[in-house]
């Protein structure tokens, strides 16, 4: 019996003595992947200006196309280009077998949102042009130094799997990432790192507390006539554009109060002294679920029927973009949240900090405290239904949308948010551009980097984190509700929405893009001093500061 209890200890004390070992190496390799992210700290930045300088709308980023396929091509990844039918949009893939790990972000830009990095106050780079108002330009720097310090890892230490970049293309108008998952890109992948920036270094599991939606235009369709001649012989395409949004905007008062809806007239006609035969609205439809986006969606049609029987108009309608209400997978969060902890916030410097405050005060920012100091904790899931408060019944409200629920829903996915933006600006704004192309958009960038590597470590060295995840995603997420696309079968990427603009605003940018060959930074390119700050914002920074001391 003694023997028996002897050799169980031994048995005990040499699996435990092999695991540590284990652990022990996976996290010597995880420092020398964070030293390796370090080393790839200027191609980061390099990347991140470029991007930055290209400033291109949805469907219409060829120049961010061909400039990161060409990068990725020369270390080594297989491209494949035009995936889904949409020209800008790609993969890139290096190494072999499973798991397979996608690491993914957006690359699009926001209307009239040109602004000079590092500048605390209005001032375009092109006046009314396209700008990084979100920061599209970090994500995929930030996943390539990542990818770039794994690859030198898994040929060094014979580690198998597969790395595959890819792009969120026209996600401003959520326009392609549904088209993947039906594309069957996403089928044999076996977890997704979708990296987003944000204002601190963090990550969330469960319900994203996000709205989904669905993205149409109703195209009205009647008889010009003359205007003043002939009125009468006429069926205003417009009016019934004009009748459908009177009608929505009458129906909002009956709606959910989760609902969030918008719209703008994409087409109004040509000339006042012409009946518009043809006319056309853009909606948003936006819910806190599948069921209840479809529910509202089918209203929107009903309105618009009833706007084409007052004028005697048609209509028909086409879907230009989708996407889920996000949920993101819990195993593989707690995984990244324990690294971030190890890799923790950047060291911002007297400089980040002044222009991030002067930018708080100058758009009026809820808190005027700067840069993040402080780790964000581990997100936890929002509640999608009523929540009862003291007996009130208070709503989960949502908000924003982004189409990499759609990936989320078809398999084990998470959002990444570094802090490369500073917090309390509006969003989709030029103000959002201020710091994406200057010290603190290139120090979120390789701190996010660290944080993405190691965990990619822990998917390839853990295998039990992987399992775990897709228990969680077939036993927790997709127990009760599985994915139905928002997208019909006959519904096409609406690649041909932008043109117009990038055509009108493209030569004027190009003069501008950087080059890295001669400029160390695309603030030097511009010539801009880091930061630029009215001397009234200077002076209301320093009160701010003294007050609180």
């Amino acid at each position: 019996m003694k023997k028996f209890f002897y050799l169980f200890i031994a048995v005990f004390i040499t699996e435990l003595s092999l695991a540590q070992t284990e652990v022990r190496q996976v996290e010597k390799l995880k420092a020398a992947a964070a030293l390796e992210v370090e080393k790839n700290a200027v191609l980061g930045q390099q990347i991140n200006d470029m991007l930055f300088s290209f400033s291109e709308l949805g469907f219409q980023e060829y120049e961010t196309f061909n400039y990161l396929t060409t990068l990725l091509e020369k270390n080594g990844f297989k491209i494949q280009k035009g995936i889904a039918g949409i020209p800008t949009a790609w993969t890139a893939t290096w190494g072999s077998g499973k798991p397979v790990i996608a690491l993914g972000s957006d690359v699009d830009c926001i209307p009239k949102a040109s602004q000079k990095p590092g500048v605390a106050y209005h001032d375009p780079i092109v006046d009314g042009a396209p700008g990084h108002g979100e920061g599209h330009n970090s994500g995929q720097a930030l996943n390539i130094i990542s990818a770039l310090a794994l690859k030198k890892i898994m040929e060094k230490e014979k580690i198998q799997g597969t790395i595959m970049l890819w792009p969120g293309v026209a996600e401003e108008v959520v326009g392609t990432k549904a088209f993947y998952v039906r594309a069957g890109y996403f089928k044999d992948v076996d977890a997704c790192i979708f990296t987003h920036v944000g204002n601190n270094l963090g990550v969330s599991y469960g319900d994203a507390g996000n709205n989904g939606l669905v993205s149409v235009r109703f195209n009205f369709e009647g008889a010009a006539a003359h205007a003043a001649g002939a009125p009468w012989r006429g069926r205003s395409a417009l009016d019934a554009v004009e009748l459908m949004n009177i009608g929505w905007n009458f129906r909002r008062e009956h709606l959910e109060l989760t609902q969030r809806s918008h719209y703008v007239i994409s087409d109004g006609g040509d000339q006042p002294n012409v009946v518009p035969s043809k006319a056309a609205v853009w909606y948003y439809f936006r819910e806190r679920s599948y069921p209840n986006i479809k529910k509202l969606f089918d209203v929107g049609i009903k309105v618009a029927e009833g706007a084409a029987l007052m004028t005697d108009t048609k209509f028909t309608y086409e879907i230009l973009g989708s996407a889920w209400p996000g949920h993101f997978n819990k195993p593989i969060a707690e995984a990244m949240y324990a690294n971030i902890k190890m890799v923790g916030l950047p060291a911002w410097s007297t400089e980040d900090q002044l222009l991030a405050k002067a930018s708080q005060i100058e758009l009026k920012a809820p808190k005027t405290d700067g840069l993040a100091v402080k780790l964000d904790t581990l997100g936890l899931p929002t509640p999608t239904g009523p929540i009862n408060v003291m007996g009130r019944q208070l709503m989960a409200m949502g908000g924003g949308s982004d189409d990499i629920a759609d990936i989320s829903w078809s398999l084990p996915t998470i959002v990444l948010r570094y802090p490369s933006n500073i917090p309390g600006l509006p969003g989709h704004h030029w103000s959002n551009a201020i710091s994406m192309a200057t010290p603190i958009a290139h120090k979120g960038i390789v701190y996010g980097a660290k944080a993405e590597v190691m965990t990619l470590l822990d998917l390839l060295l853990k295998p039990e984190i992987l399992a775990n995840a897709w228990t969680y995603y077939r036993t927790e997420q997709t127990k009760e509700l599985q994915y139905t696309p928002l997208i019909g079968e006959k519904d096409n990427p609406a690649i041909y929405l932008n043109q117009k603009i990038m055509t009108e605003y493209a030569p004027k940018l190009k003069q501008y893009y950087y080059n890295p060959a001669k400029y160390k930074t695309y603030l030097e390119q511009l010539g801009i001093q880091y930061p630029t700050v009215r001397p009234d914002q200077k002076e209301a920074v320093s009160k701010l500061e003294a007050v609180k001391k």
